[in-house]
């Protein structure tokens, strides 16, 4: 990827982006960009609420429902894991089994377990299992190499 980057003393500000494809590298710049980048739409009993991306420790599958949750809530969001992961698509999220992804940045401590699985301890406490199909994927990601 080419990146073209000017410093102007005059005029307005503009940001340009061509690609191809929409790749995970140029959704990700997109959500930067964009107003809403760092926030997801999410509702409770009463109403829907915006929440930071940073404040999410995870967000779990149940019942073909999706809920994020925070140190201090847990909301519904109306999309699936996957799209979740396709419009973010920024190596803080993680998809660590069928049914979760977790916010790497959350993440307090792990310990390795049997069957070649890892418990992810949060910052609130909780305690979320990586199952043994994205283990080594995710030893990857701590090793610094691309998800």
């Amino acid at each position: 990827m080419k990146i073209d980057v000017r410093q102007i003393t005059e005029g307005e500000e503009s940001i340009v982006i061509r690609y191809k494809d929409l790749t995970p590298t140029v959704s990700r710049i997109l959500s930067i960009l964009g107003d809403e980048g760092g926030k997801l739409w999410a509702r409770n009993d009463e109403e829907k609420i915006q929440i930071e991306l940073e404040d999410i420790l995870y967000l779990e599958s149940v019942d073909d429902k999706v809920f994020a949750c925070t140190k201090d809530k847990t909301l519904r969001v109306d999309k699936t894991l996957n799209s979740f992961m396709n419009e973010v698509a920024d190596g803080a999220f993680f998809r660590c089994s069928k049914s979760m992804v977790i916010n790497v940045n959350r993440v307090v401590s792990l310990k390795s377990l049997s069957s070649n699985r890892i418990d992810a301890t949060m910052e609130g406490g909780e305690h979320i299992l990586i199952s043994r199909r994205y283990a080594s994927e995710f030893r990857r990601l701590l090793k610094g190499g691309d998800q």
